[in-house]
């Protein structure tokens, strides 16, 4: 099945598909609870098969590719680089694998793809004149060493019992709650400092560097400024406070880092021999198309839906976009 037999593709070459954003369902009214357990449930839904898989990474790298807490009393240069080197592998890992597969070897050529516009590749907006480039010299320098920072402190606060600690043992339910919750919470914190990013002086420091990416790709997912990568990566200090494990605290800080590859595609599914699935990428992509609205991850849009900033592809959400966007010009001049 390709493109072609779902959603529309103009003559510049713009796709959109054919339907538009739903409301998730535990935020809709009125409430319908067998929508709430197929949103949760379904497939791909809010459990499946995205989170489920960023959790099992984060479980698989606890159990196998972190030191102990033990050995994490005191800052040492092993295991702080091997936290390093293990996160730097992982964003090459998953990017790279994003990117060989829709864009080196273009295993579904421009199926689903939100535009058929290439990678910038002669560009001088971009370090390197060069989008691909450009992005994976922010990913990979200030993003892996923020989040790498991050999760060094968060650790090493662990070690030392100097944060609320819980485990399966004693509290299996709020574990498996809290670990239910943390892709949630991501996309409330994502909201709130998106729209402090663009403020308009924190957006010309820092912001802007994002949206060089107007049409992305798995690489511009945390290509950013290093000054926002200190604000992204600080959802964390979630756990500072409240009672958890630091799977808890792995798991919040690998969802931001390596799910953005996937939030950055550009195509609305990935396929193979055939077969597709979502990878619910649309409402971000339209926040980079139109810079004023989905502030929030694609999971949980609550504020955006809250406060009149939702798009959901459709005709009439464009027509409030610009209305408000006139709207807030009129108010700047009626005030000067």
């Amino acid at each position: 099945m390709t493109d072609t037999t779902l959603g529309v593709r103009n003559k510049l070459g713009d796709w959109r598909p054919p339907y538009t954003l739903e409301v998730p369902a535990p935020i809709a009214w009125p409430p319908k609870p067998r929508a709430v357990l197929r949103w949760f449930f379904g497939f791909p839904g809010y459990l499946w098969p995205w989170n489920a898989a960023y959790l099992a990474i984060a479980t698989f790298t606890w159990f196998f590719l972190t030191p102990s807490l033990a050995s994490m009393q005191s800052f040492e240069l092993w295991w702080v680089a091997l936290v390093y080197g293990r996160n730097l592998g992982l964003a090459v890992l998953i990017y790279g694998a994003w990117h060989l597969y829709l864009y080196i070897f273009r295993m579904q050529g421009d199926d689903f793809k939100y535009t058929t516009r290439r990678q910038d590749k002669h560009n001088k907006i971009f370090t390197f004149n060069n989008q691909v480039h450009d992005n994976m010299f922010w990913t990979l320098g200030s993003g892996v060493a923020l989040w790498t920072a991050y999760e060094v402190v968060t650790l090493w606060a662990y070690a030392n019992g100097l944060l609320p600690f819980i485990n399966w043992e004693t509290n299996p339910v709020w574990f498996v709650v809290l670990l239910v919750l943390i892709p949630a919470f991501r996309d409330i914190h994502f909201y709130l400092l998106h729209r402090l990013l663009h403020w308009r002086p924190l957006y010309e420091y820092a912001h802007k560097l994002h949206h060089r990416n107007v049409n992305p790709g798995p690489w511009s997912g945390i290509s950013m400024h290093p000054f926002e990568h200190f604000l992204y990566f600080s959802g964390v200090i979630l756990h500072w406070v409240v009672a958890s494990h630091p799977i808890h605290a792995l798991f919040h800080l690998q969802h931001a880092a390596l799910s953005p590859p996937q939030g950055h595609t550009g195509f609305e599914s990935v396929s193979y021999k055939g077969k597709s699935i979502s990878v619910g990428t649309y409402g971000h992509y339209l926040h980079h198309k139109y810079f004023e609205c989905n502030y929030s991850g694609d999971g949980f849009p609550v504020f955006d839906i809250l406060f009149g900033t939702w798009h959901d592809g459709s005709d009439e959400a464009h027509a409030r976009m610009n209305k408000r966007l006139q709207e807030r010009q009129w108010a700047k001049r009626a005030a000067t």
